[in-house]
């Protein structure tokens, strides 16, 4: 949702798999226990890939943000974010603590902490790159 568009568009589960895994790296004992011993996993002979920045991927998210989807694409289900716990990350703070009580057929929208805006279209200014400014060529 943050993109406006899927994050692993695969066609197949092996593509998908593929796509996920370019972006998070291949899983491990580390970071997936018992998959190795998978074999469906280990038939698809998949190439180690290391992670990559999330940033890079959904430069329009905020550091919360950024945090929040780490914790959501995690591997192992025992260390990934419950669903109680995603709803209180500091991520969705400014939507205060009403959304928390809101009946199950009431529109976020309704709260008066809530206003659509225009998406400026840019990351925030926590994540420009640090020592890259641009530089003008004068000429000599």
């Amino acid at each position: 949702m943050a993109t406006g568009r899927p994050m692993f568009p695969g066609a197949t589960v092996k593509e998908e798999l593929h796509l996920i895994f370019r972006l998070m790296g291949t899983p491990t004992e580390d970071t997936w226990p018992g998959i190795s011993s998978n074999e469906e996993f280990r038939s698809y002979l998949f190439p180690q890939y290391r992670s990559q920045a999330l940033i890079n991927h959904v430069p329009r998210l905020d550091t919360e943000g950024i945090d929040l989807l780490s914790v959501l694409l995690l591997y192992d289900t025992r260390s990934r974010i419950s669903s109680e716990a995603a709803l209180h990350h500091p991520y969705f703070l400014s939507l205060g603590e009403a959304v928390h009580i809101l009946a199950d057929t009431a529109s976020v929208f309704s709260l008066r902490e809530v206003q659509l805006q225009k998406d400026p279209g840019h990351r925030s200014s926590v994540f420009q790159p640090l020592g890259k400014k641009r530089i003008r060529h004068h000429p000599t």
